[in-house]
């Protein structure tokens, strides 16, 4: 889907301000916003793809007038009224209105062995991959609508495979409950000329991770 949050390669946005590594939360319900988002994923309602498409569909208007957290919180009450967990009218209210439905939330001891050991999202497949290491593709000038991981300033572009990642789970697929369908994912390099044109730095390169689908000869 083509949305505001694909922001890669626009302009009008103002600079890239860095901060500081060591400096991930600005306040203590940035906090809190993360710890919810990850304890209301624990029961295993949505996946991680559907988290992402929850917070990059969010309107335009509200996604770019909210702040990282605030879109993480947003995205959370889409995701919970969906399944089925809280009700749209208790979100008005700002409290239960009925019994809630049993859920399995990791206790706080948990987390941080849940958080150390991830979830793996690499999966065997039979057919091997397309392209090779080397291999020059082209990305597909495609406009699905629904959730991708291709970004818009990417696609119908030359680049050059420089890793084999092996086949992992599709975000496309995965993201709307239609099965995780794994697809080799690649590592493709572009020069900033095939990008943005020949006013782009010469020396510029970028790097996108591309499902196989993404791509072409």
């Amino acid at each position: 889907m083509n949305t505001v949050a694909d922001l890669g390669g626009a302009m009008g946005f103002g600079p890239v301000l860095p901060e500081p590594e060591d400096e991930v939360f600005h306040a203590e319900w940035e906090r809190r916003a993360l710890a919810l988002t990850l304890a209301a994923a624990s029961p295993g309602r949505w996946t991680i793809d559907a988290s992402r498409s929850a917070r990059e569909s969010l309107p335009p208007g509200e996604y770019l007038t909210s702040s990282y957290y605030a879109i993480w919180i947003k995205a959370l009450e889409r995701l919970l009224v969906h399944a089925g967990l809280v009700g749209s009218d208790e979100l008005a209210a700002g409290r239960s209105l009925r019994p809630g439905t049993p859920a399995r939330v990791l206790a706080a001891a948990e987390v941080p062995a849940v958080l150390a050991t991830g979830s793996r999202a690499d999966r065997p497949v039979d057919p091997p991959p397309r392209f090779a290491v080397g291999e020059q593709v082209r990305t597909r000038n495609t406009h699905p609508t629904g959730h991708t991981r291709l970004p818009r300033y990417a696609r119908g572009k030359a680049g050059v495979v420089e890793r084999v990642h092996g086949a992992h789970v599709l975000p496309d697929s995965n993201a709307h409950g239609a099965g995780e369908r794994p697809e080799w994912l690649y590592t493709v390099r572009f020069t900033g000329v095939e990008l943005w044109g020949g006013e782009a730095d010469p020396g510029l390169s970028v790097e996108i991770e591309a499902f196989e689908s993404y791509l072409a000869p």
